[in-house]
């Protein structure tokens, strides 16, 4: 009798802390279905929105994250084991892009992150703000100087907290401290272990004029070549989920987050003001069955990505009519520019065989040195695995005198930004790995396309995946920029720091043609996409949000993600993410006088 009992006793006192908790893995575990805000998307940018609007514990928030739990899965807290966390894994959508022209037909894999902090638990952590010409831009496009980048400064100062690298070594001359923040939110380091290579490509930005040493790479002006800085943290991964949703933010009594949970509306609640009201959530919780609704008694707030956020909205009948009602679904917002308007970065990737056994086919082929680094790595947060695939990067611009642009504007935003981003690997990142020899990898990425795509649907299926047209390559401009792109990438390996070291280059062809043959036939995504939800100006004709990021032309739905940038950054958007949540953060505070 008395086990019973104790075992009843303990059974309600786990039932209420489950209750309580902050992280729910049911609906029945959520203790009502009415929040101030429905935040859809626990990623990058949501989870900082549900930090921050409960800093005011009067206001009642929940997420809705569509994926699991991020604790408890060793290799997404080491950095270095990025590259297996997707595709084909239960942290990633799983998604592919529609076969492309500019890939001579070819899909590609569009990895996103299916797990609490969303995709800034699987990326490859790269921490780049890009050219503060970029932010100026999206000010002139938005008419608000509040995008600006004297004017988001303090918001990137907000988010990060820059820590020492995890072998904690002597970071003078690799980084400008004055443009950094130590009181943020998010860990930014330097990387923690060094490779061969890096004194290598510094020292040819010293030996050839044509790549320049950048001290640091987030001073807004990133032309040139540095140390990479990364979302890593004591030799861990910092994501929005270790970060904004830390254990003190969790233990909010006002903050929810159901897992599990995959969003496939949002429901109109009729007119105000003259404008459509949207106040519920439409959802399902994982378990099968009728779909479940929560309602926002303030705001919902769209996060859920470039390319689940106009999904969503296309499914609740906000897109263009005309596409809407080819495949049945009512119209409740005519917007033709949801799902338009998507820019995204390529890569292509270039192999040498070097002289050299210190690569990572190293590590990944003696099963011995994996398992000491991998012990060393759980036993101190040093070594190898405290690093993501990538010590150093670096943007260039193509010459002025190109003759591309005898035919093509830039479509760069100014002389700050690069056309072109080298990733220098010392070895090859991503499985399969080579049976022999070892590599120097450089990735040559589009940062700056004119090429434009669209996320759309053909289904009235609401759980039915996206259709991902990002149309790469498909000007003039960009095959032109990735093709003196890797001419770059050959001549920076030509220079005198790699004698003895480069044995014999993997791909060849130097003419255009040839060049051609292998972009389109080998290249791929750097999975960078924004713009299909874009913001524009009040009181432009076109866009899907004004410069405070509401819905137009309805109340009570605003987006917060990577899918407001109207242009893709010439940089790796997750620092723009942070920042630009941070802000939407404040907007929506003061448009309630929160605290």
């Amino acid at each position: 009798m008395f086990f019973a009992t104790h075992q009843l006793v303990v059974a309600l006192l786990l039932l209420s802390l489950r209750v309580r908790a902050g992280i729910v893995e049911r609906v029945k575990d959520l203790p009502k279905l009415s929040y101030d805000f429905v935040i859809i998307g626990g990623g990058t940018a949501g989870n900082v929105v549900a930090s921050r609007l409960t800093e005011d514990p009067s206001v009642s928030v929940l997420v809705l994250e569509a994926g699991g739990l991020n604790t408890g899965i060793e290799n997404v807290s080491i950095p270095l084991q990025c590259p297996i966390l997707t595709p084909n894994t239960p942290f990633d959508w799983n998604y592919t892009t529609t076969p492309q022209v500019g890939f001579n037909g070819r899909s590609v894999i569009y990895p996103r992150g299916h797990i609490l902090g969303g995709s800034s638990s699987v990326n490859f952590m790269g921490y780049t703000r890009g050219p503060s010409t970029d932010y100026d831009r999206y000010a002139a496009i938005t008419k608000d100087p509040g995008w600006s980048w004297e004017r988001l400064l303090p918001y990137i100062f907000k988010n990060e907290r820059w820590v020492p690298p995890a072998d904690h070594h002597n970071t003078s001359g690799q980084f400008d401290p004055s443009v950094h923040s130590t009181t943020g939110v998010n860990f930014v380091s330097l990387p923690g272990f060094s490779h061969p290579i890096d004194q290598k490509i510094i020292q040819t930005t010293k030996d050839l004029p044509e790549f320049p040493h950048l001290v640091d790479i987030n001073a807004g002006s990133p032309v040139g070549i540095g140390f990479t800085q990364s979302t890593i943290g004591n030799g861990a991964r910092s994501s929005s989920a270790t970060s904004y949703l830390s254990p003190q933010v969790i233990k909010r009594e006002n903050l929810f987050v159901l897992l599990n949970a995959q969003v496939s509306r949002v429901l109109s609640q009729g007119d105000v003001s003259g404008k459509i009201s949207f106040g519920v959530v439409e959802f399902t919780d994982g378990v099968g069955g009728p779909t479940k609704q929560v309602s926002a008694k303030k705001e919902i707030v769209l996060s859920a990505g470039s390319l689940a956020t106009p999904h969503i909205l296309l499914n609740s009948g906000i897109g263009n009519k005309t596409e809407l009602e080819e495949i049945g679904i009512k119209t409740v917002v005519d917007n033709p520019s949801v799902g338009k308007n998507f820019s995204d970065h390529t890569a292509t990737g270039l192999q040498w065989l070097v002289n050299s056994n210190l690569t990572l086919e190293h590590l990944h082929r003696d099963p011995a040195f994996f398992e000491s680094e991998l012990e060393q790595w759980e036993k101190s947060k040093t070594g190898i695995f405290t690093i993501s695939t990538f010590n150093n990067i670096g943007w260039l611009r193509l010459p002025a005198n190109s003759t591309i642009f005898q035919s093509s504007p830039d479509p760069s935003s100014g002389l700050k930004s690069g056309h072109f981003e080298l990733l220098f690997t010392n070895g090859i990142s991503r499985p399969p790995f080579p049976a022999t020899g070892n590599f120097l990898s450089i990735s040559v990425g589009l940062v700056s396309p004119s090429s434009r795509g669209s996320i759309s649907i053909n289904s009235t299926n609401p759980f039915a995946p996206p259709l991902i047209n990002p149309q790469y390559l498909t000007t003039d401009f960009d095959i032109f920029t990735v093709r003196e792109g890797i001419r770059a990438a050959r001549r920076f390996v030509a220079g005198p720091a790699w004698k003895d070291y480069i044995i014999s280059p993997v791909q060849n062809g130097t003419k255009d043609d040839e060049l051609d043959v292998l972009i389109r036939g080998s290249a791929g995504s750097i999975w960078h996409g924004c713009g299909s939800a874009g913001m524009t100006a009040t009181d432009a004709g076109y866009g899907v949000v004004d410069p405070d990021l509401r819905v137009k032309g309805v109340e009570g739905l605003r987006i917060v993600d990577a899918s407001v940038l109207p242009i893709v950054p010439a940089a790796h958007p997750q620092a723009a993410v942070y920042a630009i949540a941070e802000r939407a953060s404040d907007l929506i505070k003061q448009a309630w006088n929160q605290k």
